[in-house]
């Protein structure tokens, strides 16, 4: 598991801030509902769908999960993700009894049962996490971080209907929207290098001449979400995500995971994240700016003069900078 360093929160000192009691006060004040876009697209899945149709669908509607729904029990029991692709794809790639090609024809309720040397999907190891419509930004925030996952289906209690999916990019881009009527948190004007905010010990990267099996197995053994690809010298030239995997169902290239980094990331087609950069003397303001500007999920921290990696300010950590700690939680560490 990736470690995290977080320091004293910069909002833990004795002096009040006006600001981060704002964004916290902001976060309570408005619901689940209220953070909704007027128009979405929402895919469901029924579990009796081929796991090859459903990650498919997922690259032609551009999307990174998708609310599963059981017929027999009348009632959605989880989330499809690519986290299960690259589960899925990491446990059989060199595995001698089951071919990859034959997982083509699999259901996606195969995978509830016990078969196949214990490999579950990931609903299946715990229970649909959802909120209510009603319920408070402050409250997704903490659900999505508590949690620790990046998708919070918004269910609507008397229909049983999914109405949305809370992500930590939309909650931030509605405070974002929103950010020149709530003033602005003291703390925010901390230089990245001394905030405390983000990973910067043990940061998982990788070679660009590292094959795409690689890449797969530090994302399950080590459960991050992108690599920043770096070459001899140790120079970001990259980021491949876990969302840049669906490229693999996208090209049906997914029988060739030695493929190199440099590779892979050549024969890219679907949305490209991009290297996102911040700067160690740089603010948190600056940094919060430049995610939801770009509208990225994480920033690499690099070195100005060698470029080199020294850590990761991802969404949660900001999330967790501007709304948790302000309430006194530290949700990433629960």
């Amino acid at each position: 598991m990736q470690t995290r360093t977080h320091l004293l929160s910069p909002v833990s000192v004795s002096a009040p801030d006006p600001g981060a009691e704002a964004y916290l006060n902001f976060m309570k004040k408005h619901s689940c509902y209220d953070a909704i876009p007027t128009s979405c697209k929402l895919v469901i899945f029924d579990t009796a769908l081929q796991v090859k149709k459903a990650f498919f669908a997922l690259v032609a509607n551009g999307l990174r999960a998708a609310p599963l729904w059981d017929s027999k029990l009348q009632r959605f029991v989880g989330m499809l993700t690519i986290t299960d692709f690259i589960s899925i794809l990491h446990r059989f790639y060199k595995s001698p009894m089951v071919q990859i090609y034959e997982l083509e024809d699999h259901k996606i309720q195969t995978w509830r049962g016990d078969s196949f040397q214990n490999v579950y999907l990931q609903y299946y190891n715990q229970n649909l996490v959802s909120i209510r419509p009603e319920a408070s930004l402050f409250d997704a925030v903490y659900s999505l971080l508590k949690h620790k996952i990046h998708r919070l289906p918004v269910i609507d209690p008397e229909s049983g209907n999914v109405l949305h999916i809370l992500t930590h990019k939309r909650i931030l881009k509605f405070l974002y929207i929103f950010r020149a009527t709530i003033p602005t948190p003291q703390f925010l004007q901390k230089k990245i290098g001394e905030a405390g905010v983000g990973t910067f010990r043990d940061i998982a990267t990788i070679q660009q001449t590292a094959t795409v099996y690689d890449a797969l197995s530090i994302f399950v053994e080590r459960r991050v979400s992108a690599l920043p690809v770096v070459d001899e010298t140790g120079k970001v030239v990259a980021l491949y995500s876990r969302f840049d995997v669906i490229n693999l169902a996208a090209q049906k290239t997914y029988n060739n995971l030695s493929m190199s980094m440099e590779e892979a990331l050549r024969r890219r087609r679907c949305f490209v994240e991009g290297v996102i950069k911040c700067y160690p003397d740089e603010t948190l303001e600056t940094a919060v700016d430049r995610i939801a500007d770009a509208e990225v999920h994480r920033l690499v921290l690099v070195d100005r003069e060698d470029n080199t990696v020294r850590g990761i300010i991802s969404l949660s950590d900001l999330l967790q900078a501007m709304i948790l700690s302000p309430a006194g939680i530290d949700a990433l560490l629960a």
